[in-house]
């Protein structure tokens, strides 16, 4: 059922540019003021996702810990799994963030019907890798449809991922790659029972989305063959924020594809693709493990009025001596005094 309704939401959305361009004409709508408002969306709910989180209390030290605590100087800690200092901290986001490092030593657990059976889970690390970094190079280099002139290192992108040519016009390797770890994702939702019944709606909708707009936009460069001085001049215009509808005809899958970017920009803020920033906020990540180093006191902790032992025993004194617990002199009537 949660797939089936991300699939009818996809298809809404699909067809929402088909029947306002085809249909009703409304060409400005979809390319220019949908672009600006979903853009503006994502901004401003992506800032406002920062600072409630800048703005959340940390009062406890919780970093995750899968290695030895700095202690005694004998001892090799660990600087990655436990780190200490803030340089530490630093090099463990590093791999956190480029690498997964935490999902590529990530387990598998099985039950034999006797035992609890744990082994290697490197495949979601693998299709984790491929979406993200692939993703990212897709990012940079559809940046040519925005700068003018076109940086040289976006040029030795593009080039360096057609390198492999395999056919005209030249297939990019990340629009592979990236097909490859969407649906390794996806697949494994729908056929892996554990994570199939922990999915959600929210889980399914935002790999169909993207594998969509993947798919038009491979589409787009090899079969379509839209006007590329069109979408440069609609894009730029947007960029420099003096939009136009360019004079070239810009083919209606153009359009579906500019949607289902705008769509999953307004999206993202609100989704759960958010970790992506959400992971520099993270405590159990981005603290030290420097409890044995200082101590840590509660930066919003309060003067709460609390009842000693010597206070507790001189209460219940008659109590305990008629039950025969013994009394301990030592936090008798002079040290409460003291106190």
């Amino acid at each position: 059922m949660n797939l089936l309704f991300s699939l009818i939401v996809l298809l809404i959305l699909i067809l929402l540019p088909i029947i306002g361009v085809s249909a009703l004409g409304l060409n400005s709508l979809f390319a220019i003021f949908i672009p600006y408002l979903a853009f503006a969306i994502f901004f401003f709910g992506l800032i406002y996702r920062i600072i409630n989180w800048a703005r959340s209390p940390q009062p406890f030290k919780i970093p995750t810990t899968c290695g030895q605590q700095k202690s005694l100087s004998w001892i090799k800690h660990s600087r990655l799994e436990s780190p200490v200092s803030t340089w530490e901290v630093y090099l463990r986001m590093f791999f956190e963030i480029f690498l997964f490092r935490s999902l590529f030593r990530n387990l598998r657990a099985d039950f034999d019907g006797k035992r609890l059976i744990y082994g290697s889970a490197k495949w979601l690390w693998l299709g984790a890798i491929l979406f993200h970094m692939s993703f990212l190079i897709i990012l940079i280099r559809h940046l040519r449809f925005f700068l003018n002139p076109i940086p040289t290192f976006i040029q030795n992108i593009s080039y360096i991922d057609s390198f492999f040519q395999l056919g005209l016009p030249p297939i990019y390797i990340t629009d592979l790659l990236i097909l490859a770890g969407l649906s390794f994702l996806l697949l494994r939702r729908l056929f892996d029972a554990k994570v199939n019944y922990l999915s959600h709606a929210s889980d399914y909708f935002p790999l169909l989305l993207i594998i969509s707009i993947v798919i038009t936009g491979i589409l787009m460069r090899l079969y379509v063959k839209p006007d590329l001085y069109a979408i440069k001049q609609l894009t730029y215009g947007l960029a420099t924020f003096n939009p136009s509808l360019p004079k070239g005809k810009l083919s209606l899958l153009f359009y579906i594809h500019l949607f289902l970017v705008s769509s999953l920009a307004a999206y993202f803020p609100f989704s759960k693709l958010v970790h992506m920033v959400g992971v520099f906020f993270s405590p159990t990540r981005n603290m030290a493990n420097d409890n044995r180093v200082k101590r840590h006191i509660n930066p919003w902790d309060y003067p709460v009025k609390y009842t000693t032992y010597a206070e507790w025993q001189e209460k219940f004194r008659d109590v305990m001596e008629e039950a025969g617990i013994p009394i301990d002199e030592e936090w008798g009537t002079e040290t409460l005094k003291k106190a």
